[in-house]
């Protein structure tokens, strides 16, 4: 297992790489010149130009990725042309809140999605079956801002029990009674994606329910609750761990429409906000540690599902 963590760890060096060149490039490609963005449109050529030795614009690409590169590799991503703070501390300040609301939504998916998924497996061909196929596909359909917007004018405007927008920071005030901010956000965020978990987890489970060894299992009398638990739902794992890998770190990385929603301060909004500014180093630096979030969470998938599957160690297998 050791040798495969490695493996697993050395793979993402030239990944990282490559990911860090394309990062740089696709900035520098977009339209616009940082300097004459910071000092405004009515700077002279001259204070452009001499803000631009200062930055660095006036260099070779590839001196600008390699000084990039270094300060990047120190936790140094630049600062802020908007915030003129470091990116990293803009990030970090934006990061609480989409860190909360997907960890919130992670949870309501994996009470709803699996136990959901294995009841539509087991009760295959049933009139349950059938309903919760077609209620996941409807969920699935619904758009979240549509979604958000009606969860928002029932419980917020009618019911008021809920607030409508914004979320004041845990950390600073200290008040986990402020994650109340985030239950209508999450259940937006949770109804398509639990859809999505509910459809995989009944599809794996009913791929491996044609097995000749759970065929087996049955001819030996064992009991169908033990079946369905130890050699149906723990062989099908491995797709439904890779789907909640991939939701995981989408919902990390930043849910635009639900944040714009919902007004709330995470790494969605501030993207879409950076682009608008042309506030290149903020987004280089949110694209670089989203690409880093994928790259951890996919190594954390695939170390689970080795771990669940021990030919996919030895080669016999391959993770999905």
């Amino acid at each position: 297992m050791l040798r495969y963590v490695l493996k697993r760890f050395v793979s993402m060096v030239p990944s990282l790489f490559i990911v860090s060149i394309i990062v740089f490039l696709f900035i520098h490609f977009i339209p616009g010149d940082p300097a004459q963005i910071l000092l405004g449109d009515m700077a002279t050529p001259e204070q452009v130009q001499q803000l631009r030795q200062e930055m660095g614009l006036d260099r070779p690409l590839y001196v600008q990725y390699l000084y990039w590169l270094r300060n990047a590799l120190k936790g140094n991503l630049g600062n802020s042309i908007f915030f003129h703070q470091p990116v990293l501390g803009v990030i970090l300040s934006r990061a609480e809140t989409s860190i909360l609301l997907a960890s919130m939504t992670f949870i309501l998916i994996l009470c709803i999605g699996i136990p959901v998924g294995y009841l539509s497996a087991t009760r295959y061909g049933s009139r349950l079956d059938q309903f919760i196929s077609s209620a996941s596909m409807a969920f699935a359909s619904i758009p979240t801002f549509w979604l958000g917007l009606n969860l928002m004018i029932f419980f917020a405007v009618y019911l008021k029990l809920f607030p409508s927008s914004g979320f004041p920071s845990i950390l600073k005030d200290g008040k986990l009674s402020n994650l109340i901010y985030l239950v209508l956000p999450s259940i937006t965020l949770s109804a398509p994606n639990s859809a999505l978990v509910i459809r995989i987890t009944r599809a794996s489970m009913l791929d491996v329910l044609k097995e000749d060894y759970v065929r087996t299992a049955r001819a030996k009398g064992l009991p169908e609750l033990w079946i369905n638990v130890k050699h149906v739902f723990r062989n099908s794992l491995n797709a439904v761990i890779s789907t909640l890998g991939f939701t995981f770190a989408t919902l990390i990385s930043g849910t635009v429409v639900t944040e714009t929603v919902f007004s709330l301060p995470g790494i969605g909004r501030l993207v879409v906000d950076s682009i608008l500014r042309r506030d290149y180093p903020v987004i280089q630096g949110i694209i670089l540690t989203i690409a880093v979030v994928y790259m951890i969470i996919n190594l954390f998938v695939d170390l689970l599902n080795a771990w669940l599957d021990p030919r996919i160690k030895s080669g016999a297998g391959a993770s999905v």
